[in-house]
């Protein structure tokens, strides 16, 4: 028993000593319903120190800290486009269901403020994940049913997108459709505080979330509202006139067909009427 505290002492000190922790997550979706068998796959980051935790894309830290150095030697480069990159970020402090949520609609940046209130309920299964002992758990979010499982010997409230609250960092996470998986793959400490390049490519406004669920959804049935009118005719490659309405009409046809097969986001309540 003595042994057993010691070595659980000795953790807490591991996990603490260094400026934050990185947890490398391994996350699974499929975008479209209607093709089950298409799945995408993209490491995810939870880093955790004492202040915050902040959720992101692997693939677009790197992008966006390729930019930000690029920058600093004088040379400018483009954002990565397109793709499965993952833009989203997701911020939490502790003790608070306060989340910021930040996402890219178009060409802006939004700070979203919401309130994230989880009733996890805790079950008796246990199993056990990259050696540790885990606790299952489920809960009701964003129009899902959630399992999570959950180590309690790894000491922080939190896990992967906005889910936290449970007495242990969560280590994998599913809906019970199997659309959306989260599988921890590995911990990184971090001995310098991790800060997240900023990368002044949008304009960044802070909102509420009743105010980003309007702005979601018209983007969604409107997808080219702040283009109308702002981009001029020019001619192309090979001389030819394109009329600025034309442009507009393009940039529509392949945002709709991109928004028709991204129909099976992770709050999927957000795409009901």
């Amino acid at each position: 028993m003595r042994a057993l505290f010691l070595f659980f002492i000795l953790l807490l000190s591991g996990l603490f000593q260094s400026q934050s922790k990185q947890f490398l997550y391994e996350y699974r979706f499929i975008p479209d319903s209607t093709e089950k068998k298409q799945s995408i796959t993209e490491i995810m980051v939870l880093d955790i120190d004492k202040k915050r935790s902040l959720f992101f894309g692997q693939e677009r830290y790197r992008s966006d800290s390729t930019l930000v150095s690029n920058a600093q030697k004088g040379i400018i480069s483009m954002p990565t486009e397109g793709g499965s990159m993952i833009e989203d970020k997701v911020i939490k402090y502790p003790n608070s269901s306060q989340i910021e949520y930040v996402k890219v609609i178009s060409y802006g940046k939004y700070i979203i403020s919401q309130e994230v209130k989880l009733p996890w309920k805790l079950s008796s299964e246990f199993k056990t994940i990259l050696n540790h002992k885990v606790q299952k758990a489920t809960v009701s979010y964003g129009g899902r049913q959630w399992t999570a499982w959950f180590a309690k010997d790894i000491p922080f409230q939190d896990g992967p997108y906005k889910f936290y609250g449970l007495p242990g960092l969560i280590l994998e996470l599913e809906d019970h459709g199997k659309n959306h998986q989260y599988m921890l793959k590995g911990i990184k400490d971090t001995k310098e505080e991790f800060i997240y390049p900023t990368v002044n490519n949008y304009k960044i406004s802070k909102i509420s979330y009743p105010q980003f669920i309007k702005l979601y959804k018209n983007y969604r049935t409107n997808p080219v509202a702040d283009l109308i009118g702002k981009i001029p005719d020019y001619q192309d490659t090979e001389g030819n006139t394109v009329s600025g309405q034309q442009k507009v009409r393009e940039i529509e046809k392949d945002r709709l067909d991109e928004i028709k097969k991204d129909n099976n986001i992770i709050e999927i309540d957000l795409l009901k009427k």
